[in-house]
């Protein structure tokens, strides 16, 4: 979802790109080298960095936060090695410059999250129940990154933590799909059976949503600007679920009807990315809400019958 824009991206200003995944090499863009390697292995990430000047880690282990709640150990532990192997790999490797990829797991919980600049104050503070595996996952592996900077003197090391991430290419998967893409194709299926669409909650919760190719673009600025710090990449704007849930019925189908389940868990009231640290070095996301949520559901609808397998770490 982040990585095809990011590609493409990388691709228009000249570089040489080596892509390293277990999805399906025909999602690959054609002017890229395609290696199928599982990443949890040490061979496997020195594979994919040598001969390497720069390694953007967007790995992680796809899932909703009940699924990571549910499989905290089949979460947790490749999400791990991914993080500890490419790192490690990349460093020996000799790379000019490394971009991890974190998340707002990472953060203790609060309305609006703050950067810390990677202070060890960070660490005395706990990440939310709700993403307590994926945050300390993430975790573990900025402090590697730390780790790396102080002891080797590796300057061009940078976090980016992007808040819900949305986009094309996403993962529709009803088991373990995150919230955009859950409810598009929930209210697809709603809308096509004649039948409501039902959501959990009263729709009052506070979300921070940022397309994929806003989020690509932050890694890409991360990584030119960002050099040893960590950097919140959002739309910097606050969307109800309820906001959320109105203007993808009305991409789909205006007349639709929703049901709120309140018997059901809304979640944090407020979730925000506090997003002026990269704002005031010049990075501004441009895509807005309506559009990139009426450009996701053109793409799941125009590839719904032939999405691309995608590797599964929970069915392996």
């Amino acid at each position: 979802m982040i990585g095809t824009p990011l590609v493409e991206m990388l691709l228009e200003q000249g570089a040489r790109v080596r892509i390293a995944s277990l999805d399906d090499p025909r999602s690959a863009h054609p002017k890229s080298e395609f290696m199928k390697l599982n990443m949890t292995s040490t061979r496997n990430c020195q594979k994919a960095c040598a001969g390497m000047d720069y390694v953007f880690n967007l790995l992680g282990a796809k899932a909703s936060p009940a699924m990571a709640m549910n499989k905290p150990y089949s979460f947790m532990i490749p999400t791990l090695r991914y993080n500890i192997e490419l790192m490690e790999a990349a460093r020996l490797a000799n790379v000019q410059g490394y971009l991890f990829t974190s998340s707002v797991g990472v953060y203790e919980p609060a309305e609006v999250f703050k950067e810390n600049n990677m202070a060890l104050p960070f660490w005395n503070t706990f990440p939310s129940h709700n993403d307590w595996y994926a945050g300390w996952a993430k975790r573990i592996s900025e402090l590697q990154g730390i780790a790396w900077m102080l002891e080797y003197k590796f300057q061009h090391f940078a976090i980016v933590r992007p808040a819900n991430v949305y986009g094309p290419r996403d993962n529709f998967d009803g088991k373990n799909a995150m919230v955009v893409p859950s409810l598009i194709k929930r209210a697809i299926e709603a809308s096509e059976s004649g039948q409501p669409l039902s959501v959990w909650g009263d729709g009052s919760p506070i979300r921070d949503f940022v397309h994929a190719r806003d989020v690509a673009q932050g890694i890409l600025f991360a990584m030119e600007y960002g050099a040893g710090q960590a950097l919140n990449l959002g739309s910097g704007k606050g969307c109800t679920i309820k906001e959320l849930v109105e203007t993808i019925c009305l991409h789909i189908n205006p007349k639709l009807s929703i049901t709120w389940d309140k018997t059901k868990p809304s979640g944090d009231l407020k979730r925000l990315m506090d997003t002026k640290k990269a704002r005031a070095m010049g990075f501004t996301p441009q895509v807005n809400l309506s559009q990139g949520i009426k450009e996701t559901i053109k793409w799941y609808l125009d590839n719904r019958s032939k999405m691309p397998k995608r590797y599964d770490i929970f069915n392996t």
